[in-house]
């Protein structure tokens, strides 16, 4: 094969007009609504954002000074950058309603060797995310009995590379495997279960608010910038964790009972709503005690014991718990129907892309799940979650780049939401998203070369000549006959 056959064929596009066709006939059940699906969003992005990164960033640690109050600056650079990634998202989950999100949009958009990396990114971003997410609910769990005076041996509650003598997080473990469950009762109970448990978060988000603000001492906030701006750009590098998710929802479009109308809603819904809850939380938060002795790990707790409220503490520990968990179901729904999609299209073997009876890909649920669950609890973790943000970034930055190109190349494709001040404002998502990138140490990025590196093997080895889009692929024959049946 010569150099440009080469580049032909891993540059090939998806066809937008084969799409909406293909989800009639996906085998996922339409069942998300409006609200359910902001509800998803919601609940992937508020959770670990308020209750342990922004506390870790106003405190700081041995080897980040604590940046005070000014951890708002950090959320709102963080939040801006994310807006602009989530109005890409939202101009393309109107036009695509399809599983799969970012890689769809990378492969339709850019061809397909973008789409896989991008897919292979958020396979590991994703699963890292849910194993990351099961530890803190682990550690407030522990600290949750510590209080009630049951202490847990240490060996079955951290991994040895804690240095604690641990050897398996049970915990983390048991997590990971109800989330899994969870979510292979179907999309539609599942989508019942987030909305449930995300409005008892805001509820108990906005309790924290309202009684937090009687006991603000303006002397906080003074000094509101202690360690400098550069710590506070860091700081948003860090906190881009917590202000992403919507991501995650948009892999369920297909499921929504009205995908080109609701998703882009519910993408920027779901973002204006945490972004309003994380602005007044860290203003509580950094207002009620002062930033050096604000605990890291549990900052409204300590904050409410600090103020002689304990109980208070305690049942923030207590709903943080359910906070965080739908974090990580909102994730695993991701990493399942980003396999479920590449399956679906041949770069990954069609035995992942196969429904039950609940409209569900119970086999890349069960295996992500396990797989999470193993990450949490026997396998160091810290070295993998530090790959969380930037395959994040990466995808926005293609997915921002993504929405530029296909506007100027299919102008005419209907679209339910348009993004404004085109480009604008995709640009600066793709320099924000670059510029956080670039905030991460070298080790990061090394890691994330490594596992791009093994993704672009299987990409050449299988990938590539099992596409669908491969007129020689085995499956593309089923798949054209498919189209013509549909048709």
């Amino acid at each position: 094969m010569s150099t440009r056959d080469m580049t032909q064929s891993i540059m090939r596009r998806k066809p937008i007009d084969d799409i909406e066709e293909e989800n009639k006939h996906s085998g996922l059940f339409k069942s998300l609504g409006l609200w359910q699906l902001t509800a998803i969003g919601v609940g992937g992005i508020i959770g670990v954002g308020i209750f342990s990164l922004a506390g870790l960033v106003a405190a700081g640690s041995e080897s980040t000074p604590g940046v005070g109050p000014a951890v708002l600056i950090s959320f709102l650079i963080a939040g801006l950058a994310s807006a602009a990634a989530a109005l890409s998202y939202a101009e393309f989950a109107g036009m695509i309603p399809r599983a799969g999100s970012a890689y769809t949009y990378g492969y339709v958009a850019l061809g397909e060797i973008v789409g896989w990396f991008i897919g292979w990114d958020l396979l590991l971003e994703y699963i890292a995310i849910v194993a990351v997410v099961a530890i803190g609910i682990s550690g407030y769990f522990d600290a949750f009995l510590s209080g009630i005076g049951v202490n847990m041996p240490i060996w079955m509650t951290s991994t040895a590379d804690e240095g604690r003598g641990g050897i398996v997080n049970i915990p983390a473990i048991v997590v990971c495997l109800l989330v899994t469950w969870i979510l292979s009762r179907g999309t539609k109970a599942f989508g019942r279960f987030e909305l449930v448990a995300v409005a008892i978060k805001v509820i108990l988000i906005l309790f924290i608010i309202g009684l937090g603000v009687f006991y603000i001492d303006t002397n906080n906030y003074n000094p509101f910038m202690p360690s400098g701006f550069g710590p506070v750009l860091a700081g948003a590098a860090t906190v881009f964790f917590a202000v992403f998710g919507y991501d995650a929802m948009s892999t369920a479009a297909e499921e929504a009972k009205d995908g080109k109308k609701h998703m882009p809603k519910a993408i920027i819904l779901s973002l204006i709503i945490a972004m309003l809850l994380y602005v007044a939380a860290t203003l509580v938060l950094t207002g009620m005690q002062n930033y050096q002795d604000i605990d890291p790990t549990a900052g409204f707790a300590s904050a409410f014991t600090g103020v002689g409220l304990p109980v208070i503490a305690t049942i923030i520990s207590v709903f943080a718990v359910l906070s965080i968990l739908t974090v990580m179901l909102t994730f695993l729904l991701g990493v399942t129907r980003v396999w479920f999609s590449m399956s679906r299209d041949g770069l990954l073997p069609g035995w992942f892309s196969k429904t039950d009876r609940h409209g569900t890909p119970q086999r890349v649920t069960w295996i992500a799940g396990v797989a999470s669950a193993l990450l949490a609890g026997v396998f160091p973790i810290k070295a993998v979650a530090d790959l969380t943000n930037i395959g994040i970034l990466a995808a926005f930055v293609v997915v921002c780049f993504s929405v530029i190109v296909f506007r100027y190349k299919k102008p005419d494709a209907p679209r339910s939401f348009r993004l404004p001040f085109m480009p604008f404002i995709p640009a600066f998502g793709v320099l924000a998203s670059a510029f956080l990138m670039f905030q991460l140490y070298w080790e990061t990025w090394a890691r994330f070369g490594v596992w791009l590196l093994v993704g672009l093997a299987i990409y050449f080895f299988y990938g590539k000549k099992n596409s669908l889009m491969n007129p020689n692929s085995p499956r593309h024959e089923e798949s054209v006959e498919l189209q013509h049946s549909l048709r």
